[in-house]
């Protein structure tokens, strides 16, 4: 006699064409209690048959649209209904969840304020997030994703709220439309039944203003002013308690939580009601229209002004103080009863010149050869200081006659030499260019690392003055992304930089003591722990005050913009960094992983080894076996590294997701090629 196998209970009867078995499936209900079910099927059943089946047993009359089958033993959804039980691997030993598709999740946000709302638990993470986006009203999606916070994140905010005498309570904005529907989340007033934008024919803008696209959002206007408009600062004990980066290493750690855009939230583990942050994941900020992006400009501008207080990314104390100064008129200005209209048409035009300056130009985006003579390449010609750091001798510059043509510099030792050969001819494609600027000490300097075969060269120059500053800064920053000053960004680079420099400049002629007097601010609350211990707080009140007066006339939407713009001029700006190890090396390294290069960063100093753009890049690949990463460059110039800090794919993710979104343009009609990023992101393991 055969034995019934253990995995299978056999049934015979006439009524199956095949032999049957049990299946034991829980149901998720809605009042938190599972139960259990057992149904009798056959391997030839389909999915769509056993949630039939299931559906008849459990005799509870409601919606049962948004429930799937979770394959717990296998981490995976059964989401092909017409697949059957055979073919997805389901036996008897299988343990089944009847479960809702889409789950409450806890989200906070750039500004550190949480909301709770439906999200789909079973879509993949880009799809999530691109729901989610619609849900908040932010466009272009495919710029933020979903990190998972280290452990000690939430840490130091729990010991504190034990030594208080009451329980802190946080915050959170509920943007659940109904509590017992378990369908998909409300979707805005600007997007149709079939999930797609409206935008206008002509100029492929969305067709209506901000405010009409919370009409049928679960963000009301009182709900929308929380995600559009800064809040009140928070209190410098919130501040001093709040969870901060210390070392490259912190941060490769904490950049280690970003989640998978190519698998569900159930599938990476993500329970319901969990906590988790929406942040902008990608510097490369799409088409900032303030017209229509008053939550996306907030939120970014609040990503940015956590990162400076929190000392996420290093900054001067004079830049630190200018930040400062323009997130004190941002508070002034968002309290003011005034402001609160979001289509004030003046408002938008007073800021069309800035934004065009400000918008972020992507590398890899199709250049336009009309503005370009290629026969008439603009160059520029003057007297700079350069300077060469070597062992052991003193920081001397010496004055030299330099010619800037396409993307590289040379030097003479005087103008009269200039049509013989140059001492050196300095190429800056791929190079790394930092401001070293002190307005105050009227120092003007651009310190350049160039990458050579066997590292970084290093070299520094110092300009007279602003405008010569501005025109040779803007000429580096553009060679370096591989463009001359034939390019139409030259100009607006200029003039962004001067602004930025006219921020910085002190008005000490100007009088501020009565209104150190007259004023109710708090500084340390614009400005990081460690500075605010540096200065009394009417000294720092004194010269944030000194630095406001720079930024006073600014509307709110232009001062966000400014501020967005002053951080994407900081040298480490969007640079996210991993501990990693290069193959052939007996040492960690950082691998810093930026929107148009990869940075080899010592971790012990913190010091750029070599960089290498994406612009040459000609493949990658990930070794899944042993979670190695292999990149070839350009002229036969080959890398691979293992990770440290995080999974491969993660870094293999951002790698992809920086190429994807090179490949935006404007007449795309916000419409993605989803499947194109997932084959640049989503690797086979």
């Amino acid at each position: 006699m055969q034995q019934t196998p253990a995995f299978a209970t056999m049934l015979s009867s006439s009524d199956f064409a095949s032999a049957s078995w049990d299946l034991m499936v829980q149901v998720d209900h809605l009042n938190e209690e599972q139960e259990e079910v057992k149904l009798s099927v056959s391997g030839d059943l389909h999915i769509g048959g056993v949630m039939l089946k299931l559906v008849e047993r459990i005799k509870i009359t409601r919606d049962w649209s948004d429930f799937a089958l979770w394959w717990e033993q296998k981490q995976c959804w059964l989401l092909k209904t017409h697949w059957t039980l055979d073919k997805c691997g389901v036996q008897a030993d299988a343990k089944l969840l009847f479960t809702p598709q889409h789950k409450m999740l806890r989200l906070r946000l750039p500004n550190m304020k949480t909301v709770r709302l439906r999200v789909s638990f079973s879509a993949v993470v880009f799809k999530a997030v691109s729901d989610i986006c619609k849900t908040l009203n932010i466009r272009r999606s495919e710029e933020l994703s979903l990190l998972k916070p280290s452990d000690d994140y939430f840490k130091k905010k729990k010991k504190k709220d034990k030594n208080n005498k009451e329980p802190v309570n946080e915050d959170v904005l509920n943007l659940e439309s109904s509590p017992k529907t378990s369908g998909p989340p409300v979707v805005p007033g600007l997007y149709s039944n079939t999930m797609m934008p409206m935008y206008d024919p002509v100029n492929g803008t969305p067709a209506s203003s901000t405010m009409t696209w919370f009409s049928d959002s679960p963000l009301t206007e009182q709900n929308c002013s929380i995600l559009a408009f800064s809040q009140p600062p928070q209190s410098t004990e919130v501040l001093a308690d709040m969870y901060q980066c210390r070392s490259l290493v912190d941060k490769a750690k904490l950049n280690a939580g970003w989640l998978d855009s190519s698998r569900s939230l159930m599938e990476q583990g993500i329970q319901e009601d969990e906590q988790l942050l929406l942040r902008f994941k990608y510097y490369t900020f799409f088409d900032l229209n303030p017209k229509y992006d008053a939550v996306r400009i907030n939120q970014l501008y609040e990503q940015a002004r956590w990162a400076i207080v929190l000392e996420e990314i290093d900054c001067t104390e004079e830049e630190m103080l200018i930040f400062a100064a323009l997130q004190y008129h941002i508070s002034k200005l968002s309290s003011s009863a005034e402001i609160q209209d979001f289509t004030n048409e003046s408002e938008v035009d007073e800021i069309e010149a800035a934004l065009s300056n400000l918008e972020v130009t992507l590398e890899g985006e199709k250049a336009d050869n009309t503005l370009e003579d290629i026969t008439d390449i603009p160059t520029l010609a003057d007297n700079l200081k350069l300077f060469r750091p070597k062992k052991l001798i003193l920081k001397a510059f010496k004055q030299y006659w330099f010619v800037f043509k396409d993307t590289s510099i040379a030097y003479f030792k005087n103008q009269e030499l200039e049509q013989g050969e140059p001492i050196e001819k300095l190429n800056l494609r791929g190079c790394e260019v930092v401001p070293d600027v002190n307005v105050a000490g009227r120092k003007f300097g651009i310190k350049l690392l160039i990458p050579v075969a066997d590292g970084m060269n290093e070299v520094y120059l110092r300009c007279d003055h602003e405008n010569q500053y501005a025109q040779w800064m803007a000429a580096c920053i553009l060679a370096s992304k591989g463009k001359t000053m034939a390019d139409s960004s030259y100009q607006p680079e200029v003039l962004n930089i001067l602004s930025f420099l006219k921020m910085k400049n002190r008005n000490s002629t100007s009088p501020v003591a009565s209104s150190i007097e007259n004023t109710d601010m708090n500084p340390e609350w614009f400005v990081s722990p460690r500075c605010a211990k540096k200065h009394k707080s009417k000294q720092l009140i004194a010269r944030i005050l000194e630095a406001h007066q720079n930024v006073a006339q600014m509307s709110l939407v232009e001062a966000k913009l400014r501020f967005i713009q002053a951080w994407q001029s900081l040298p480490e700006f969007g640079v996210t960094y991993y501990l990693v190890r290069f193959k052939g090396s007996k040492k960690d390294d950082i691998l810093g992983v930026s929107y148009n290069r990869l940075i080899r960063i010592e971790a012990a100093t913190g010091i750029p080894i070599t960089t290498w753009r994406f612009a040459n890049m000609k493949q990658w690949n990930v070794n899944w076996e042993i979670r190695q990463v292999a990149i070839e460059f350009d002229q036969n110039v080959s890398i691979a590294f293992t990770c440290l800090s995080a999974d491969c794919k993660v870094v293999h993710e951002y790698i992809g997701g920086y190429i994807f979104l090179s490949t935006r343009a404007k007449d795309q009609n916000e419409t993605l090629d989803e499947d194109l990023f997932h084959k640049l992101t989503g690797g086979q393991e």
